[in-house]
């Protein structure tokens, strides 16, 4: 009787082993996500729509957000060039990486956004940076890390540390 109990004791550990183990390693399967294994480029990131109205953005989620500025010309403009300096009417969308949500639009607001002295302007860093050498009349996509961006502080909808996508159309430079 005694052997006969030590062996089904001996089964029960051992079934309840193999059934931890089971479990944890497919909940472990299950549980497991992958991080996307390369940055993003601003070719990644897909933007339709003609300069002048309200662009379509799509942020893909196969790559990870990049840790520095980039910037892409989607439409060349034939106007002045923004410089150092520079006043500008804007129109923009803002999307945040996270979510891949509308933050920010002046298309739906329906004016343009006024911009004084760019390189210096009291806008967060990566438009300061991201915006001269566009010319009137051109769009350009800007993708932000939050360290040009709000930060570790984040502001309204904007959570801390987001990578920020901007299409940003230049209406007017002087």
């Amino acid at each position: 009787m005694r052997k006969g109990l030590t062996i089904a004791v001996a089964a029960l550990v051992a079934l309840g082993i193999t059934a931890c183990g089971s479990d944890s390693k497919s909940s472990d399967a299950k549980n497991t996500t992958t991080a996307p294994s390369r940055l993003c480029t601003a070719d990644d990131v897909k933007v339709t729509g003609a300069a002048g109205e309200a662009p379509k953005v799509t942020i893909p989620t196969d790559c990870s957000p990049t840790t520095e500025l980039i910037t892409k010309d989607l439409v060349a403009g034939p106007g002045p060039e923004v410089k150092k300096g520079s006043a500008m009417d804007t129109h923009y969308l803002l999307m945040t990486w996270s979510d891949q949500k509308e933050a920010d639009s002046s298309w739906s607001r329906g004016k343009p956004f006024p911009l004084q002295d760019v390189g210096n302007a009291p806008v967060i860093e990566g438009w300061n940076e991201g915006l001269v050498g566009m010319k009137e009349g051109g769009r350009r996509l800007l993708i932000v890390p939050s360290g040009k961006g709000y930060g570790e502080q984040g502001t309204g909808p904007i959570k801390a540390g987001e990578t920020l996508v901007f299409v940003v159309d230049a209406v007017k430079v002087t």
